[in-house]
């Protein structure tokens, strides 16, 4: 009992990189960093200021911006300002409170990518009826329901994670407060953590997979039926996009946490974090510009306002 006591600080790892090259990785994360939220930002105000891109599917792409841009935001800052004053120290409640946004801009994420697939699948699928279904009234209630959804998932995990007492060895091999990491560190008993990582993170990682894969099976079954390259090439550049943030997203979370290798490295583990917590939040804008026509309209469209305006 005398080891039990809660941890007043716990101590990040951070990147297992050596001191000649903190420097350098400083600042091309910092560079990456302000690159997610300029992209990601520029993105939103598109959005909001061309009327061409008031429609369900840029609706909840604003939405997909905006979560990003704060998931990166929950760990990126801490990082920087770690490696920059060499203070590796987060304070207990600073840390449940950032494992606590981390995973509701993550679970986020996975609701909004189901919701953008059955956004998808009712454009190409059944298109005359697409402004019918996919209603403003409809389109809230979805942004709504996604972010109360993950807002509660957070918390029965930050509730669960609260009631446990910690060891002495406060050591997070990470470079954010990750939920895997802090539960190898308690001396409670963990049954029920586990219990409900395997049951609810099946229900937000997983089945939202398998409804992404199952509304593209739909779709592809859709546009075999049109022998034309027009509409295949149609979709496809309406898909694409979509289908890249999914795989970038999904493939790291499947590999790290569903389906992790017995002989996970520290380094391994670290890098896979980095790609969904980092990587992934700064391609998203530019996948979805480069590859969507729409958006490079619309920013012609505001730049060129803008300049008359001038």
């Amino acid at each position: 009992m005398n080891n039990q006591t809660v941890t007043p600080k716990f101590l990040l790892l951070g990147l297992p990189i050596s001191p000649e090259h903190q420097l350098l990785f400083y600042t091309l994360l910092l560079a990456m960093y302000l690159t997610t939220v300029l992209g990601n930002f520029i993105i939103i105000i598109l959005i909001l200021l061309d009327s061409h891109l008031h429609t369900p599917m840029y609706f909840f792409l604003s939405n997909l911006s905006f979560s990003d841009l704060c998931f990166s935001s929950v760990t990126m800052p801490r990082l920087l300002q770690n490696m920059k004053n060499q203070d590796p120290y987060i304070p207990y409640e600073g840390c449940l409170t950032q494992m606590y946004f981390l995973i509701v801009f993550a679970a986020m994420e996975s609701f909004l990518l189901v919701v953008m697939a059955y956004d998808r699948y009712v454009a190409i699928c059944f298109p005359l009826h697409y402004t019918t279904i996919m209603s403003p009234k409809l389109c809230l209630c979805l942004m709504v329901l996604c972010w109360v959804l993950a807002m509660l998932y957070s918390m029965l995990h930050t509730l669960l994670l609260a009631r446990l007492s910690f060891c002495e060895k406060n050591v997070i091999p990470q470079f954010f407060c990750d939920i895997s990491a802090l539960l190898k560190l308690a001396c409670s008993d963990i049954h029920i953590n586990e219990l409900m990582i395997f049951i609810m993170g099946g229900l937000v990682t997983v089945i939202p997979f398998l409804l992404i894969i199952l509304s593209y099976v739909q779709i592809v079954c859709s546009i075999l039926k049109v022998s034309s390259t027009w509409v295949f090439h149609k979709v496809f550049s309406t898909c694409g996009s979509h289908l890249c943030v999914v795989s970038l997203f999904y493939g790291t979370i499947f590999g790290l946490y569903i389906f992790p290798s017995t002989n996970n490295s520290t380094v391994k583990e670290t890098a896979m974090a980095m790609m969904y917590t980092v990587v992934t939040p700064m391609l998203n804008p530019f996948i979805y510009s480069l590859r969507n026509r729409d958006i490079k309209e619309a920013l012609i469209r505001v730049f060129w306002e803008k300049k008359i305006s001038l």
